[in-house]
């Protein structure tokens, strides 16, 4: 029989932290929380988005550049080390210095004694007040990726990822079990009073949506907690609420939106295929009638 057909166990974890202003702090911590995920015998572990300092992008100022780095470079080698010590993988969110001028946001994959084994860069990069990431990263220009590793094939996204069908599809299409997605994402304070409640149900009810449609759990890791805005004006409340959904849509496990905290779950991997055959939505698909998914709109030439 068909090892796909079969259950065949990861234990994953998510890390969600609060971030100081400090990246040796943070990295401290992180490593910390990875540690106690470790003693609870996760196997693939996954920390939240640009985790190493306060989410810089709430302006635009030259001074954060100095918080990116190379990757691989310092920061992958430190957790490198760690992944290959206990023989489990690690996704890390950094901010990637390439060149002068040019920069992403990155995820890079640590595996066991493999040590680095690549890293996805952020494809859809947002501009909105407090998210003003544009002035920052260059979009992604490795594609779409799914990784092999000891635990498993995983696919990594991030954050605005999140909310394109067609990024998670055409990650799933490389054959990923899981979709990662490291986050950090809140409320305006102002505004959560009035659409804070329908903005969290949104961004759980769209990931919820990309495990439906392609069959695969799907990891979401965010940050939580008040960060100011540096210019005095605002800030953002992290919402947390990290969580894993399985592949018909159901919450496996969710973070509380005030605490930090590490969860490890352990999903049944043999559970796509099972789903896949229920709702067989790759069987079914009109690849020849997508052509003008490649269109801005379809009311051009």
């Amino acid at each position: 029989m068909n090892a796909s057909n079969t259950s065949r166990s990861v234990n994953v974890a998510l890390v969600q932290m609060q971030c100081s202003e400090q990246p040796d702090e943070n990295m401290t911590k992180a490593v910390e929380l990875t540690h106690q995920a470790i003693n609870r015998g996760a196997e693939i572990i996954c920390l939240p988005e640009l985790f190493r300092s306060r989410y810089f992008c709430q302006s635009e100022d030259d001074r954060h550049y100095a918080l990116a780095e190379a990757v691989p470079g310092p920061s992958t080698e430190a957790l490198t080390a760690l992944a290959t010590e206990h023989d489990v993988t690690l996704i890390a969110s950094l901010f990637e210095r390439r060149a002068p001028g040019l920069y992403h946001n990155t995820a890079a994959v640590l595996d066991g004694a493999q040590g680095y084994i690549g890293k996805y860069r952020k494809m859809h990069i947002p501009d909105d007040p407090r998210y003003y990431e544009k002035y920052y990263f260059t979009p992604g220009d490795l594609g779409f990726k799914a990784f092999n590793t000891d635990h498993g094939k995983l696919g990594v996204l991030i954050c605005w990822d999140q909310w394109y069908p067609e990024a998670a599809r055409l990650t799933a299409l490389q054959g990923a079990e899981i979709l990662f997605y490291p986050t950090a994402i809140g409320w305006h304070p102002e505004e959560k009073d009035r659409v804070g409640e329908q903005q969290h149900e949104a961004w759980e009810t769209i990931q919820r949506s990309h495990a439906i449609a392609n069959g695969c759990f799907v990891v979401s890791v965010n940050r939580f907690g008040f960060e100011p805005d540096p210019t005095g004006d605002g800030g953002i409340e992290f919402w947390g609420q990290s969580f894993i959904a399985g592949p018909d849509g159901r919450i496996v496990c969710r973070a509380p939106a005030n605490e930090e905290c590490v969860l490890v779950e352990t999903l049944d991997l043999g559970e796509l295929a099972r789903q896949r055959h229920g709702w067989p939505f790759l069987r079914d698909r009109r690849i020849d009638a997508y052509g003008k998914i490649k269109k801005r709109f379809n009311d051009q030439d």
